[in-house]
């Protein structure tokens, strides 16, 4: 006798279709679960342990979600209070253990989309290697220009709050209109060589703090009528060379001493498991779902700040 597997197999019209596998409830629950032990292991801390625990919290979510890392770890220390000078927290030392960080969660998280990429490299006419070559193109333009202005970008922007809540508001504009009126939904190999270094050219846009180079990444891919997964998927792609020059840009800054605080690994281990997090998160959310609830809180965040900068004057 032919089991329903079997006839399914064959083509039988009278098979039924196997159910799609789906997680069990406590699994998908789990992100939200080590999410939520960060948040209250970084509560428990005290001193510098604990702000470094909630930046790496702030930078491991702000670098993937389409928010600003870069608007947040100059915005929350303010509205805080944990500006003060000589504090290692607003040290360049610190600013390279957020950056590696990030750039490991993005080789924890694509680990086995790199290797296929680099096995392929010798092979233009594949899928791989093709892709390989556009994220090299879309690389250049970012790469060029955050070599000249990123330590320019970062002194003159560390304390305009005002110019980056204008930035927060305008690029949420700009993301909602651009993701709700994209007709196409192309998928990743429908990205030409234009397309990728126009995609690179709008990473350039997030050296001003609170514009996000994911959102401003995504904005253009969606523009270009990429899907909003493959948009985000090549954003995140993308973003690994470009974390990993910062990284080591930002070495010669690195105090060796650091290496014998605390808080410089909590800073790393925290925003490691918080960016995996958020970019799994984020490329499950955009399957089914806009950017409009970044969009708002881009917004709100904006009000914040304004209100807050004018309590202040």
């Amino acid at each position: 006798m032919t089991s329903t597997r079997d006839r399914s197999a064959i083509g039988d019209p009278e098979a039924q279709p196997a159910s799609p596998r789906r997680f069990p409830a406590v699994l998908r629950l789990l992100p939200w679960a080590v999410l939520l032990g960060i948040v209250v292991f970084a509560l428990l801390l005290t001193g510098d342990n604990r702000r470094s625990a909630v930046l790496g919290i702030v930078q491991g979510l702000g670098e993937f979600l389409p928010i600003s890392s870069s608007a947040h770890l100059i915005v929350v220390p303010w509205l805080f209070g944990w500006v003060a000078p000589g504090s290692f927290l607003n040290s360049q030392t610190y600013d390279v253990a957020l950056h590696m960080g990030t750039l490991l969660a993005l080789l924890g998280f694509f680990w086995r989309d790199w290797v296929n990429l680099l096995l392929n490299a010798h092979r233009p006419r594949t899928e791989q290697g093709r892709l390989l070559r556009l994220l090299v193109v879309a690389s250049v333009p970012g790469a060029a220009i955050g070599f000249v202005l990123d330590r320019l970008a970062e002194d003159y922007f560390r304390d305009k709050y005002l110019v980056i809540a204008a930035a927060l508001v305008v690029m949420g504009i700009v993301l909602y209109l651009v993701d709700r009126r994209a007709q196409s939904n192309d998928d990743i190999g429908q990205i030409s060589w234009g397309k990728a270094l126009l995609i690179g050219f709008a990473q350039c846009l997030a050296f001003v703090p609170g514009v996000s180079r994911s959102g401003s990444t995504m904005t253009m891919g969606r523009a270009l009528g990429l899907s909003r997964e493959t948009a985000a998927r090549f954003a995140f792609l993308m973003a690994t060379p470009i974390t990993a020059g910062a990284g080591l840009l930002k070495l010669g800054d690195l105090d060796t001493a650091a290496l014998g605080y605390a808080s410089f690994w909590i800073g790393i281990g925290i925003s490691f498991v918080v960016g995996v997090l958020a970019i799994g998160f984020l490329l499950s959310y955009l399957k089914r779902n806009s950017f409009l609830p970044f969009v708002l809180y881009r917004i709100a965040l904006a009000v914040v700040i304004v209100t807050v900068y004018a309590a202040r004057q």
